[in-house]
């Protein structure tokens, strides 16, 4: 099959698609899925360049890559729910090995990670959810966002962010973020209340007293700032310190740093969001899946400037 690898950590030339890697087979547990779009998500990049590199034992080459979307070619025997020729999607689990990755023209995933695809979702537009879509809906989840909740999302132009917007106002909750001035507009489309300008003004200065934040850029102490007695706030872009658990402690704050539990059912309810109007997928750019696609790729995620989601498209619709 094809596979975009690298052989050793480094800059995003060090990617390179292959013809001949070898096809993965799969468990009893498992789909093989042939994959017609996956996508492009800032761990991918930190983990090409070696900075996770003491959370994973992988062996050379590698293949990145956390979101699929496809048709299921061949199922396990102890497989019930899918069928071969399901248009599905999943943000399967890391490979201990680093081996088998999204960026591959199959991939073997447990089926309890699957979820189908609704019959009006583009294969790019199921590529781009899964890993930030569940991580939207689990960290609202984590912060008891319900109808009248006050919450501040950080960096609502970003993948997690977008998505986590449109899901608290479909909770009824009034949202707060930060984005860019040539992103206000657009955050507001998503139902944001609030847009802090980052570049002009410290969110202290615009909103206080906030039942629940999503840190999505590391600024917790900012977050512990706005938040009011007894919020809650969820990182899920660093390690809490004991001065800020401390901090939080005090003010009967919780301080969670979130970590993402992919499974199908939270994948389902967000394609029910997607049927029922509630949930827009925001696509970036799309690139081919080749060298210099996967490497463009690449780099517009690491320009920090991308609004949505970056895809590549092994199999163009």
């Amino acid at each position: 099959m094809k596979a975009a690898i690298i052989n050793q950590y480094g800059d995003r030339n060090e990617l390179s698609v292959v013809d001949d890697y070898v096809n993965p087979t799969i468990t009893n547990d498992q789909v093989l899925i042939k994959t017609y779009a996956t996508s492009v998500n800032p761990i991918d990049y930190k983990a090409r360049q070696g900075a996770l590199k003491s959370m994973f034992n992988w062996q050379f080459p590698v293949v990145l890559g956390w979101d699929i979307a496809g048709i299921v070619v061949e199922i396990g025997k102890d497989v019930t729910d899918f069928t071969v020729g399901d248009r599905v999607f999943a943000r399967p689990d890391m490979d201990d090995a680093g081996t088998f990755g999204s960026y591959a023209t199959l991939m073997a995933v447990k089926a309890d990670k699957l979820a189908l695809m609704p019959e009006t979702m583009s294969f790019a537009e199921a590529a781009a959810l899964p890993l930030a879509g569940e991580t939207a809906l689990q960290m609202l989840n984590e912060l008891h966002v319900t109808a009248g909740s006050k919450v501040l999302i950080q960096a609502g132009a970003g993948g997690v962010g977008i998505v986590a917007i449109q899901l608290a106002k479909a909770l009824g909750a009034t949202v707060a973020t930060t984005a860019s001035p040539e992103n206000d507009a657009f955050v507001r489309h998503l139902g944001a209340d609030i847009v802090i300008d980052y570049h002009q003004k410290a969110i202290t200065d615009v909103i206080s007293q906030y039942d629940a934040v999503l840190d999505s850029i590391g600024d917790i102490d900012a977050g512990l700032a706005v938040l009011a007695h007894g919020g809650r706030i969820v990182t899920i872009s660093a390690n809490p310190t004991p001065e800020q658990l401390a901090t939080a402690a005090a003010n009967d704050q919780t301080l969670l740093a979130g970590w993402l539990q992919p499974n199908g059912q939270d994948l389902a309810k967000l394609a029910t969001h997607y049927q029922n109007e509630a949930l827009k997928i925001v696509i970036d750019s799309k690139f081919p899946f080749t060298t210099a696609g996967v490497r463009a790729a690449h780099e517009r995620i690491e320009s920090h400037h991308a609004r949505g989601k970056v895809v590549i498209e092994m199999i163009a619709e």
